[in-house]
């Protein structure tokens, strides 16, 4: 049943991506449909920004048809965890500000600037977002069934039964400030979804709009339900009963939303400072310090969960054990290959030489 759910997620999941990449293609092609103003972006950053996302989704198409395909589960565990973290870290806090400015909007009778038209066409917002709904709930959703087949056995176990690798001491080291920092960046994200100016530019501040704030609130609460999460994984005594899954989820959105929205966004943007002289895409101020922070605290998260999950992988396949903490008794796939290998010496001394 969950491998017939998890192919038909991944299916939906690439279709919803057709329209975007069809969007994108006809862009980079030079026909500008659904542009209103061609004169606001000069054409090769305009270029360049839609290969770039381009290429994005066309990864994420990729990753979930290997998701539906058998293969997938032999395939190397960082080619989907990797990309699959940067699509978390992007979709989701873009699908719920999103959400969270328009129901706002909608509610409060506020300007909401994908209605205005003044730079794409409102149908070219329905077709991009609609898209990215669709493929948020079927990407991510694939994803869960997947990481349960191929890894649900340390997912379901309690933080407490979690064996104590090597590197425990070293990833509380590292970890525990990253998720100090991720819980004062999400902080400051919050107070600037609350309305507050602090270390907001002027200009800045006159252009705010409902879904902006609703963005900010969106990666604030996202930063501190991760810095919760990782404290939880590296202190696991706080909740011992806890199933890994739980703060791992906290932990994976939440750090992943502020490396590829927060960190990656202001790596981008310093790379084209350096490119382009004159140019001023950094924020500055504290939105632009926020940013450097969330990257490296994205990076040291990234690091840190990558040795943990590989030693955790690890301890588990070599020594596997039930709950009572006794080793697990063989299965009747590994009684069979046992009994098929202790009899091919035997089948070998019965054939006869002419067969031979």
């Amino acid at each position: 049943m969950d491998t017939r759910r998890l192919t038909f997620l991944g299916r939906i999941a690439v279709v919803a991506c057709v329209p975007y990449l069809t969007l994108k293609l006809l862009w980079v092609l030079g026909f500008d449909i659904g542009v209103m103003d061609t004169h606001r972006v000069g054409r090769a950053a305009w270029v360049t920004a839609n290969v770039v996302t381009f290429l994005l989704d066309a990864v994420a198409a990729v990753v979930a048809h290997t998701l539906t395909r058998p293969a997938g589960l032999r395939t190397p565990a960082w080619l989907l965890a990797f990309p699959l973290w940067m699509a978390s870290g992007l979709l989701i806090p873009l699908m719920t500000g999103l959400a969270g400015g328009s129901v706002t909007a909608l509610v409060t009778g506020a300007a909401n600037p994908l209605s205005t038209g003044d730079f794409l066409a409102p149908w070219v917002f329905g077709v991009v977002y609609g898209g990215f709904t669709i493929e948020t709930v079927t990407l991510l959703g694939a994803f869960v069934l997947y990481a349960h087949q191929r890894w649900g056995g340390l997912l379901r176990r309690p933080l407490h039964a979690l064996p104590d690798t090597g590197t425990r001491a070293m990833q509380r080291i590292f970890v525990l400030p990253a998720a100090v920092l991720l819980a004062a960046l999400g902080t400051v994200h919050v107070l600037w979804g609350a309305g507050s100016t602090l270390g907001v530019a002027t200009a800045d501040v006159a252009a705010r709009t409902v879904i902006s704030s609703a963005s900010d609130w969106a990666a604030g609460l996202l930063s501190l339900t991760g810095a919760a999460g990782l404290v939880l994984l590296v202190l696991p005594g706080l909740l011992p009963g806890l199933r890994v899954r739980t703060p791992l989820f906290l932990a994976w959105c939440g750090s992943a939303a502020a490396f590829a929205c927060g960190g990656c966004l202001w790596l981008g943007q310093a790379v084209t400072d350096g490119l382009s002289p004159g140019a001023s895409a950094v924020p500055e101020g504290l939105p632009g310090l926020l940013g450097a922070l969330e990257l490296c605290a994205g990076l040291v998260v990234l690091c840190a969960g990558s040795f943990a999950l590989c030693e955790l992988t690890a301890a588990t396949r070599s020594a596997p054990a039930s709950e009572g903490g006794r080793p697990a008794p063989p299965t009747a796939r590994t009684r069979e290959r046992s009994a098929f290998r202790a009899s091919r010496p035997a089948a070998r001394e019965c054939v006869p030489t002419d067969d031979r």
